[in-house]
This record gives C-alpha cells, structure tokens and sequence, in this order.
C-alpha cells in the first residue's frame, strides 16, 4: 500500500484541499493519503473532500498548530473528477451545541447495549454537519476519554476540528485515569456549569 504526504502546513484556504486534490487524482493504486495541516478549518475542509469522495478518514491534532488528516483510498481516482466540496475559508463548522457525557453507557437496561449505543451516539455527533462546540465527560464518561476507549478516533476526529473534548479531573482521579487519558483536556466543575450555563444547546445523552 503506497503512501503519499501532502504537507500543506502554512498553507491559506483552499490550498490544502487543492493540493490534497491532485495528489489524489495522482495516486495510481491503493493506499493512504495523508494530509499535513495547521489549522482546524483546513481540517474541517479536508474532512469534507474525503466525505464527499466517499473515503474514510482520521483526523488528528498531533500538536498546537499540526494536524494530520489521513484519508484510506481502495481504488484509484485516476483521471475521474475528484469532488471540491464547497469551501468556507473565515467561518468553521462549529455551533454552540454543548454535548454532556456522564456514563459510558447510553440508556437504561443492559449495559452492554449501553456502550454500543454511546459508541455510536459520538460517532453520530463527529458526523453532524454543525460540529458541537464542546463535549464534556463527567463521572462515568471519564472513562470513554481514557486509554483503550473505543471512542478515541471519533473523538480525535473532532479534537482535530476544533472541537473542545473536556473531561472532569476529579471524576480522572476518582476512577484512578488521571495519567492514562488520551484525548483532550482537563476540567473542573466550574468551567462545565460555565459552558452548560453559555451553550445556545445542550445534548445529553
């Protein structure tokens, strides 16, 4: 499987996905096309090239101002139009929808269910055309932000677009996660009354 880099890092709007764009109509077999980025909206708009072409993708902030966003091709473009999706270059795709997590479950009744159900909640949430500003994880959530949560690649996904992934320090030390948390922040009680109280939307699931 072939690997082509595309680093667009400092790159203004649209030149990522202009560059990501030919080198996907250059790659002439199967592989992987990884994307070098600096800023979320260019994420955002290489999240929507891939969706637009039907190609998985990973995205993920790999520090302050890198991201690298990974696109899976299984069969050539070739010279077949690659599709541009409409690009917002000053505007990202964030709202004010706040998103709050407190089990690692979903619903009431099986657990098993429960994990299967919040596993596909935050995937659902990574796809929505208006990303959440936030999403916070308190008490029994802090365990989907944690090393071996089946969540981390939905959620880096939406770290890399700008989205704030806060979870509840206390909630880290109580469960003992404090040192094995992979994605995101630390928070406290104040700042998420503060972000519940200042969100335009609440969701919690």
């Amino acid at each position: 499987m072939k690997t082509v880099i595309v680093d667009a890092v400092g790159e203004p709007c649209p030149v990522p996905v202009v560059k990501a764009t030919k080198a996907l109509r250059e790659l002439g077999e199967p592989g992987t096309l990884e994307v070098r980025v600096d800023n979320e909206i260019a994420v955002q708009n290489l999240t929507r090239m891939a969706a637009g072409n039907h190609l998985p993708v990973q995205a993920e902030k790999k520090g302050e101002h890198l991201f690298v966003v990974t696109m899976e091709v299984a069969e050539p473009v070739g010279d077949a139009p690659a599709e541009e999706p409409a690009l917002t270059c000053v505007p990202d795709a964030r709202g004010d929808l706040v998103v709050a997590v407190d089990s690692e479950t979903m619903g009431r009744g099986s657990d098993e269910l429960g994990k299967l159900l919040m596993k596909s909640f935050l995937f659902a949430v990574s796809q929505l055309p208006r990303l959440p500003r936030t999403v916070l994880f308190y008490n029994g959530g802090a365990k989907l932000t944690v090393e071996g949560s089946e969540s981390l690649e939905d959620l880096r996904n939406m770290e890399a677009q700008g989205v704030e992934i806060l979870t509840c320090g206390t909630c880290l030390n109580f469960y003992g996660l404090a040192e094995k948390l992979a994605v995101g922040g630390v928070t406290n009680m104040y700042a998420i009354v503060e972000a519940l109280a200042n969100a335009g939307k609440v969701i919690k699931p």
